[in-house]
């Protein structure tokens, strides 16, 4: 699954511009998918039918494709670009990293400046976090770009240290790397996997996903907030790397299925997968709106814990994937029936 994990996070996906990874997606699920059909939003919804009869339920495991990046506002002249954030990034994690812009001409490269050196700085400056208007992406006097164009974080995936990655995107390309690895197993239960649009900007293209599946019961496969420093004790943690794969009772957008959880929970027990829950009440994921769509779901999500999330360096560990993954399985296997 690592190769196909580096595929996807090397692939840029801003929320509202997300053809590249949607195509990749695409092309590896094809020669196993019933059906694939690209809805208006632009999400992806791929069924597989059970290899044989089945008196179980459907179900459906959702992920998305699409990941925090940058679009811009105004070309300043001499290929200085004024933008804006699509999603949620503190602006602390992208002064002075790489991007790539996604324009008419291909992909080229940029920085985000801060318009200021340090050196020049007053003593009040440098003491407060600069706000995204006083900010400029530098594309080295490319002028290709235009107001409309996004830009996506340029940083490479690589594994390291004990079992440990790092890339932009883990959240959450890792959770479309477990769909498209379940996909291409064999079933024994009609399922579809939705790879969903515009996550990152309000969970936007899983609300038209839900209505035009009306789902019963959903997994969303996600990555989570890891806080796991040594400057935070106990439940400011939040989850931990390496204790396996996050199961959230609740979030900042949903309270997840009680009889759900408990399944999954014990599911994993019996099994021997590492999960943990989250000792802090917060974010979302597009659970909130297959809970709401339709005539309703019943939902649960399945995590992985993940280190400087929405930043060009987000880490993760391998075995915790694994965990999210082996859960997964066992879920399509035996949740809900």
């Amino acid at each position: 699954m690592t190769d196909l994990l580096k595929k996807l996070t090397l692939a840029d996906a801003p929320s509202g511009f997300e053809d590249e990874v949607r195509e990749l997606i695409r092309k590896e699920a094809e020669p196993y998918a019933d059906e694939i059909t690209e809805d208006a939003m632009g999400n992806l919804i791929v069924s597989r039918r059970a290899d044989s009869a089945s008196k179980k339920k459907p179900i459906t495991l959702a992920a998305h494709i699409d990941e925090v990046g940058v679009i811009l506002t105004e070309h300043t002249g001499g290929g200085f670009y004024k933008f804006d954030f699509a999603g949620g990034v503190d602006v602390r994690v992208a002064l002075g990293k790489r991007v790539r812009l996604l324009t008419s001409a291909g992909k080229k490269d940029g920085i985000i400046s801060p318009g200021k050196a340090w050196h020049l700085m007053g003593s009040a400056e440098r003491k407060r976090v600069p706000k995204v208007a006083e900010l400029f992406i530098d594309a080295f006097g490319n002028e290709s770009a235009k107001p409309g164009d996004y830009a996506a974080f340029n940083s490479d995936y690589s594994e390291f240290g004990n079992g440990f990655v790092k890339a932009k995107a883990l959240d959450d390309r890792s959770g479309c790397a477990v769909l498209l690895t379940l996909l291409k197993e064999k079933t024994d239960r009609d399922a579809y996997y939705v790879f969903t649009v515009q996550e990152e900007v309000g969970c936007r293209g899983a609300q038209t996903a839900a209505n035009r599946l009306d789902c019963d019961t959903v997994i969303v496969v996600e990555s989570t907030t890891a806080a796991d420093y040594p400057s935070r004790e106990g439940g400011e943690k939040v989850c931990v790397l390496g204790n396996g794969a996050v199961l959230p009772f609740m979030d900042g957008g949903t309270i997840y299925d009680r009889k759900l959880w408990t399944e999954l929970t014990a599911i994993a027990d019996r099994q021997g997968i590492k999960w943990q829950t989250k000792t802090r009440i917060a974010g979302g994921t597009d659970a909130r709106s297959f809970q709401r769509g339709g005539h309703g779901a019943k939902v649960a999500a399945i995590s992985l814990p993940t280190r400087n999330i929405h930043s060009p360096s987000c880490v993760g560990k391998l075995s915790d994937l694994d965990c999210v993954l082996n859960l997964c399985r066992a879920a399509v296997e035996s949740i809900g029936v």
